[in-house]
């Protein structure tokens, strides 16, 4: 049984352990986790979205100048997408610790090309750049003026499409990319491949 001189002595023990819990949680840095989703429509056929994503990519890159403005957009759209979520992913435990660097360099080259800001979030470039692929293939191109004419996309909806059109190319791209589809096949130290 405990005394009320206890329970006293607890008690200050609790609110203690509380208040540095609470103080300690205040001082540390919280950076919020990024996430990007891709359309439905994205990955159609394809049970993984991050898998679907880096074999399109480096597929796309290889030659980017090639690319008509709606494949262009998509390309761009899942790197974007693979800069945000494959890091992170638990999916590739084994992946070099390059990837994630590759992946911050060749988002500065791509965005700095198409005129987004290196500080927008991710969803609303691949939403943007998802309407304006999916606009064009419908043939609706005031549909996908306008989706480039909105934020992120800075340099406006007609030099932004006109960019898409002829792709530069973008060796930090490309080699991400590559990357992406290296870490794909390479087994893990059990054997077994990522995906």
């Amino acid at each position: 049984m405990t005394t009320r001189k206890e329970s006293r002595r607890w008690s200050r023990y609790g609110r203690a352990l509380a208040l540095a819990v609470v103080t300690c949680s205040a001082c540390a840095p919280s950076l919020p986790y990024a996430s990007a989703s891709l359309p439905p429509n994205a990955v159609v056929g394809a049970a993984d979205p991050l898998r679907s994503s880096v074999l399109s990519t480096a597929s796309a890159f290889r030659s980017p100048g090639r690319l008509p403005p709606p494949a262009a957009a998509r390309a761009i759209a899942q790197m974007e997408f693979l800069a945000v979520e494959l890091p992170g992913s638990p999916t590739l435990r084994f992946s070099p610790p390059t990837l994630g660097p590759q992946l911050d360099i060749a988002r500065q080259e791509w965005r700095s090309v198409l005129g987004i800001p290196p500080t927008a979030p991710a969803q609303p470039v691949i939403d943007g750049l998802y309407t304006a692929a999916g606009a064009l293939d419908t043939g609706r191109d005031d549909v996908a003026l306008a989706a480039l004419s909105r934020a992120p996309f800075q340099r406006g909806g007609p030099a932004t499409l006109a960019i898409l059109a002829a792709l530069p190319p973008l060796p930090n791209t490309a080699a991400a990319a590559a990357t992406g589809v290296q870490t794909l096949q390479e087994p893990s130290p059990s054997g077994r491949r990522a995906f």
